[in-house]
């Protein structure tokens, strides 16, 4: 669960999981001060964090020898009826081709990949 609290800054907003708390804000533009992630890009963010954390815990439990890897995301909503997450992966390390391979293929199953891809509802709980 996520709290999130206004803050006297216009727009300001701190939220938490009740440990650890971080800020989300507007762009200048819309009245904000651009003092935090804005909300498109704390789901950019939960996209790549997943891919980058399941990569690693896929190769850890199959020994691939992954030194570190990069995630990019970016949600391209030109289109409001087909929004898009466009990604990117590095990998640095001694790979294989194989192992590249299954690393990639494996990115389907990223949790937070999951739970986008479904059709969500929403309630007022």
């Amino acid at each position: 669960m996520i709290k999130s609290t206004s803050k006297p800054t216009p727009y300001k907003t701190e939220f938490t999981n009740g440990k650890v708390s971080s800020f989300s804000d507007n762009t200048p533009d819309k009245g904000g001060n651009a003092d935090g992630f804005r909300p498109h890009e704390l789901l950019e963010a939960a996209f790549a964090n997943c891919m980058n954390m399941s990569v690693r815990m896929f190769a850890d439990s199959h020994s691939i020898p992954l030194d570190a890897v990069s995630t990019v995301v970016n949600l391209d909503r030109n289109h409001p009826d087909n929004v898009c997450f466009e990604y990117r992966v590095e990998l640095s390390g001694n790979l294989t081709e194989a192992q590249n391979g299954q690393i990639m293929e494996m990115l389907e199953t990223c949790p937070v990949r999951q739970t986008l891809s479904k059709s969500i509802t929403f309630r007022q709980g």
